[in-house]
């Protein structure tokens, strides 16, 4: 994909959709929206008069040109209200600009910025949100389907241009705009891996996906076959594995863009699917457990964009992998388990097998000394009751890793909440048999801490939990975004690397 930035008169390029945005109740219009105006008859001033568009949030109006212009299309984009205008704004308005655009097989771009568009905002900032949406936004998993219905294949986007009224800002903007085409490749990467069903994405997958990444000079991967994990003593790990007849892998990944730095560790939670073992799952929407390995995907994609990126860091990257099923030879609720660390972990409940294989990840990150961890997990469904599907829950063992983060999802769009890691929820996993439960008391509530606390005993570092258990997949399209996949995490991470 071909992108310039431009600060042509935007009444004459020659493109397939030119996307003019506006603010709320606009009663001004710059110049070069005042001469396509003008070249329209006055329709664009019209509209406004006769409220057919009044520049509200999700507000989108597609004009009739009838070869008036260059542009075979023109799509006025509501952007809310002036003083709550941001980069989650821009990044909402161009996403539903171009869902709305789907079916017309648009592949020539462009999008004017006004000056009071970037006014407030970094032009690289703007120019990354600007492309990151556009991609995203057309993304549709389609590799099973047959039909060749245009709503369900876009045609590919050939060229991007970005209109600015500054001169001053062209390279900035498109240096933006190469890093958001990084940026949304990593993140429609991860999506396809997520949108795999489980008979295709096995734990084998996850490892011939993490060697493919290793092609590149920056990254290496070792994957680890059952022999090398028992000799480890991961019995956690293990455990969770014994109901499979595929064995477990667990992958290594390392990305040395800075050689000298420390590294950050991400882990990421690799259930290729989840039935609940024999504590099974109600077969409604057990479909849907094909994403449990979002954790893992999330980190694949950040390597990979890390090195298309070339972002100056150290990198490391654990994905334990496994699937969770029933069978004779499957975990029991009782069953006591030898995690890595030494630790003694009474299965209580088999669903509560994505904290067990983090745990020997991270007591296996320890090797590192890092800088900190940071782990990826839809480890919980009482984080989906507690903040639906917007916000990840996020726990740190510091205030200033998790401002950090909390600075990161500012930029990135992905938001994120703050949860507490409360001493007195520890007594929940206290066993009689073992050193810990993998579980807190039945009906005792408060499951998501419970299950960070969980973690946080196999922790010796500056750590970070992300549960995104409610922001991994959608079940119906939102925003510019289709169903499935979101590929969440990758923005945050990238920008919290940076």
């Amino acid at each position: 994909m071909n992108i310039k930035t431009l600060t042509q008169n935007p009444g004459s390029l020659v493109c397939d959709l030119l996307i003019l945005p506006f603010f709320e109740h606009q009663t001004s219009l710059e110049p070069h929206m005042n001469q396509i105006d003008q070249a329209l008859g006055g329709q664009i001033t019209s509209v406004f008069a006769q409220k057919d568009f009044t520049g509200k949030r999700d507000n989108l109006l597609l004009l009739p040109i009838h070869g008036r212009l260059p542009a075979a299309r023109l799509l006025l984009v509501g952007l809310g209200k002036r003083t709550l205008y941001d980069l989650e704004t821009l990044r909402r308005a161009i996403g539903l600009a171009t869902q709305h655009t789907k079916p017309r097989s648009v592949k020539d771009v462009a999008i004017f910025l006004p000056q009071s568009l970037s006014a407030s905002l970094r032009p690289e900032d703007v120019g990354q949100a600007i492309i990151d949406a556009l991609l995203t936004s057309r993304y549709v998993f389609t590799k099973f389907k047959k039909s060749q219905d245009k709503n369900e294949h876009p045609a590919p986007l050939s060229n991007v241009t970005i209109l600015c009224s500054n001169p001053k800002n062209r390279s900035r903007l498109l240096r933006g705009a190469l890093q958001g085409l990084a940026v949304a490749e990593a993140v429609n990467y991860t999506r396809d891996l997520s949108n795999h069903p489980g008979n295709l994405m096995t734990p084998q997958s996850l490892a011939q996906e993490a060697r493919a990444l290793a092609k590149s000079t920056r990254i290496s991967c070792t994957v680890l076959g059952k022999k090398q994990i028992e000799k480890l003593g991961m019995g956690a790990l293990l455990g969770v594995n014994q109901g499979s007849a595929l064995p477990p892998e667990f992958i290594i990944l390392e990305y040395r863009g800075k050689r000298t730095v420390t590294p950050y560790v991400l882990v990421g939670k690799g259930i290729t699917f989840d039935s609940g073992g024999i504590s099974i799952k109600p077969s409604r929407n057990m479909e849907e457990m094909k994403f449990d390995m979002a954790g893992a995907a999330a980190v694949l994609g950040i390597f990979k964009a890390a090195n298309n990126m070339r972002l100056p860091v150290h990198l490391v990257g654990l994905i334990p992998a496994t699937e969770n099923l029933p069978s004779g030879s499957a975990i029991k609720p009782g069953d006591v388990v030898t995690a890595l660390s030494g630790k003694t972990i009474e299965v209580i409940n088999t669903d509560a097998e994505g904290r067990m294989i983090l745990a020997d990840a991270l007591a296996y990150a320890s090797r590192y000394k890092p800088k900190a961890v940071i782990d990826f997990a839809t480890l919980a469904g009482a984080m989906v009751v507690a903040l639906g599907p917007e916000y990840t829950g996020v726990f740190a063992s510091s205030t200033t890793l998790m401002k950090r983060l909390q600075a990161a999802s500012a930029r990135s769009g992905e938001k994120v909440w703050p949860f507490p890691l409360p001493e007195g929820y520890k007594e929940q996993l206290k066993s009689h048999v073992a050193d810990l439960k993998n579980v807190g008391n039945d009906g005792a509530g408060g499951g998501a801490i419970t299950a960070a606390l969980f973690l946080q005993e196999f922790v010796s570092y500056p750590w970070i939990h992300l549960d995104i258990a409610g922001t991994a997949w959608m079940t119906a399209e939102r925003a510019g975004y289709a169903a499935g996949a979101t590929g969440v995490g990758v923005r945050l991470m990238l920008e919290y690397l940076r």
